[in-house]
């Protein structure tokens, strides 16, 4: 199950990055998003209804939903939809990679969990390999004077998006199903949006063509509603910091969808990336070796 729910996870968000690119034009970056999330969560909200499932949480986790609502599906997509705008999807893919080590160090610090050097190590060997992969491609890119803000950005989004899943792992430490908490925490993070939006007069325009209806759609049922179940699951049962090494492998996935369709050419460099990552999916999924105890001295 879990290596089902992580090649899921890594097929669906590995080629949203495309989706997200043909959702910029004339509809403003907030309002798309509060579409995508507000289409996901009344899906969500449907599935808990025809399962019969509870479908309202207990009172002591709205503050986590909120804070989810606001970090993971409000903050994170608003700063990776403008940073898609400045940066190439590689790069931004790059960054988000780093999910791995931001979840450790935050797992560390807030939850006093220890970090395991397996998968720090993985993490970094997956981030050389994605660092072969995609910085050839930015030769002449790096004198944007949009680069540093969209790479500032995609970090913070980064941050937000580990925000987000530590308070997953904490819903689900209570014995709250993500299917549960992430309905509602959509349904305040696309309501933050709108509120957001109508506040700065953005129009809420629609563009009724397959291009933005087809990515729209992807996004908000492939993109959230299944991606992001399959995901907070696999927070809940390998950890934080495991369940996002798959961030890792999003790149690769988006590179092989632009071999297809936008004439990427492997080279050398690429391949050995590919072998890094690899390597470090491995070590990051190499079980802990178990400490031997010394039996207890016998008593005289």
């Amino acid at each position: 199950m879990n290596l089902f729910l992580y090649l899921l996870t890594v097929l669906i968000w590995g080629t949203t990055w495309i989706a997200i690119k043909l959702q910029l034009g004339t509809v403003p970056a907030p309002v798309s998003i509060a579409y995508r999330f507000w289409i996901a969560a009344v899906v969500l909200l449907a599935c808990l209804c025809l399962a019969r499932k509870a479908v309202l949480p207990p009172r002591a986790a709205w503050r986590y939903l909120l804070a989810q609502g606001v970090a993971l599906f409000c903050c994170n997509f608003l700063c990776f939809y403008y940073a898609s705008a400045h940066v190439p999807s590689g790069l931004v893919a790059v960054v988000f990679s780093t999910a791995p080590i931001w979840n450790a160090l935050n797992g560390r610090l807030f939850l006093a969990r220890p970090v395991r050097p397996a998968v720090v190590g993985g993490a970094l060997l997956g981030l050389g390999g994605i660092a072969l992969l995609f910085l050839p491609q930015m030769a002449g890119h790096w004198g944007d004077s949009g680069m540093l803000a969209g790479l500032g950005l995609a970090v913070l989004g980064t941050l937000c998006f580990s925000a987000g899943n530590l308070l997953s792992s904490r819903m689900q430490a209570l014995g709250l199903a993500p299917l549960l908490t992430n309905t509602w925490a959509m349904f305040i993070g696309a309501s933050i949006l709108t509120l957001l939006a109508l506040a700065l007069g953005m129009p809420f325009t629609f563009e009724a063509d397959a291009r933005y209806v087809g990515s729209l759609l992807y996004l908000a049922i492939p993109g959230s509603v299944i991606a992001f179940t399959a995901y907070l699951l696999l927070v809940g049962r390998l950890g934080a910091d495991r369940a996002a090494y798959c961030t890792v492998l999003f790149p690769i996935v988006a590179l092989t969808v632009s071999a297809l369709f936008e004439d990427y050419r492997w080279s050398a460099s690429a391949f050995a990336g590919l072998a890094l990552v690899v390597g470090g999916n491995l070590l990051a999924f190499m079980p802990a070796r178990a400490v031997p105890v010394a039996p207890a001295p016998a008593r005289g």
